[in-house]
């Protein structure tokens, strides 16, 4: 609705894991750089973890859609899946048909994985909501493992998850897949607001924008704080806030549109709750002898105008001693 109106030849904050909008933020780039290195180098197992949002998924399949065409790559996207299923699901997808038996299965599989190591090709497996695997499937992808040489793993599996994915690994009956794992990494959020400036900024010029300084400085950083730096809350936040700023006609977006959005969603920020009451009233830090001597000082230097500290306190400090020494 707001593409022509902005100037936007798509729109910049869809919810999909879009890889051609990926901005390459420095989580990005370590993630990204973990990812290469381990499948180049046939590491076998990697874990790749992240708060809801992150962006683990748009990154994976950045990587996939840049794959050569010798590596053979499948992605489970669904979870839920009982042995049988997940092994349907890995076979249809390299190819393998000719089994009536989990012995047959892994026979065959074993045999495809070693003639494609030989002739130097690579295998992949990305396993996505990982931290949803039933231990009986973890438990079968540590089994997969085996597949290997003196010097190499046969098989390259990408394990991505939310941060529970670690607590799942750390549990006792899954310690040797645990120790599986060669490498391990992690998505962050956006640290600070020129990061998610840089993030909304790069994202609009994508979209084709001529202008993507949409958003002022005060909106982009009220942005920041709803949404914690998660990218998917963020994209979530600027799509209602143009969509709003359309039906306002206004084509800069403030951080009042930006409030009245985050309300909507529900996303507004939470004040620290006080631990304790505040007292009613602020304790004494001099004693009254104390109090007076430092009043009548500050009274001498106001009538030499004289700089003195009095006049660099606050005014509410200032009011709050000057009815105190009157009463």
């Amino acid at each position: 609705m707001y593409k022509e109106f902005y100037g936007l030849e798509e729109m910049p904050f869809s919810l999909t894991p879009d890889p051609r909008f990926i901005v390459f933020t420095p989580s990005y780039n370590e993630v990204l750089a973990t990812l290469y290195y381990g499948l180049e180098n046939s590491k076998g197992l990697i874990v790749l973890t992240g708060e809801v949002g992150t962006g683990k998924t748009t990154a994976l399949r950045w990587i996939m859609r840049r794959l050569d065409s010798s590596v053979l790559a499948t992605y489970i996207l669904n979870p839920h899946l009982s042995i049988e299923e997940f092994y349907h699901q890995l076979m249809q997808a390299f190819g393998l048909t000719d089994w009536t038996n989990k012995a047959d299965l892994m026979l065959n599989l074993g045999k495809l994985l070693e003639e494609r190591h030989r002739r130097g090709l690579r295998t992949v497996v990305i396993i996505d909501e990982a931290h949803e695997l039933s231990d009986e499937v973890l438990e079968e992808i540590r089994l997969l493992m085996n597949f290997e040489s003196d010097d190499a793993k046969y098989l390259q599996i990408i394990l991505t998850g939310q941060t529970e994915l670690k607590s799942r690994l750390n549990q006792p009956n899954l310690r040797q897949l645990k120790q599986r794992v060669a490498l391990r990494c992690q998505m962050h959020p956006l640290p600070n607001a020129e990061e998610v400036e840089r993030y909304i900024t790069e994202r609009l010029v994508i979209a084709g924008s001529r202008n993507p300084n949409i958003f002022t400085p005060s909106a982009i950083d009220f942005i920041f704080q709803c949404s914690e730096g998660i990218p998917r809350l963020i994209n979530n936040i600027c799509d209602n806030a143009m969509l709003a700023g359309y039906a306002n006609g206004e084509m800069i977006i403030g951080r009042k549109i930006i409030e009245e959005v985050a309300e909507n969603l529900d996303l507004l920020p939470q004040k620290v709750a006080a631990t304790s009451e505040k007292p009613t009233v602020k304790p004494k830090i001099l004693t009254e002898e104390g109090e007076q001597e430092f009043w009548k000082n500050q009274q001498i230097a106001k009538e030499n105008h004289k700089e003195t500290q009095y006049e660099r306190f606050d005014e509410d400090t200032i009011l709050e001693i000057e009815e105190r020494h009157s009463a």
